[in-house]
């Protein structure tokens, strides 16, 4: 082989080699992004029953305008998007934490801790809250 042919050798295999950590950091920040946006849709339902909770009324299982009694649905404290806990209730907020199965990062920055978001739900409206 000539000079020039293992140049272009040598040039391609670090261009494949470049290609391929870029492939593999985009499909990891890709998977942390629909982690994240499935965690709040998740945090956004529950936060739907809660309110359903505090407007039905105790003889239909309700709260009675009240979020005390409220717990999160057996069947969605893990889910295959990450686990929600309640963290407090009060009679007119409930807390509830979603962490994630991705773990969270920056672009180039890994970090041991999953993605955990918290929704504050109030009776006509709800806030979401990034941890991490």
């Amino acid at each position: 082989m000539g000079q020039q042919q293992l140049h272009l050798l040598v040039l391609g295999i670090i261009l494949v080699g470049i290609a391929l950590v870029v492939g593999l950091d985009s499909f990891q920040n890709k998977a942390v992004e629909s982690n994240r946006d499935a965690v709040i849709l998740d945090l956004n339902n529950l936060a739907s029953f809660a309110q359903a909770h505090y407007k039905k009324t105790p003889t239909y299982g309700g709260g009675g305008y009240s979020f005390i009694g409220y717990d999160v649905p057996s069947q969605l404290k893990s889910t295959d998007n990450g686990t929600y806990n309640l963290i407090s209730t009060q009679n007119q907020k409930v807390i509830i934490e979603g962490i994630g199965k991705e773990k969270g990062g920056n672009l180039g920055c890994r970090q041991s801790r999953n993605i955990t978001y918290r929704i504050i739900v109030e009776p006509n409206r709800s806030t979401i809250q990034k941890i991490l």
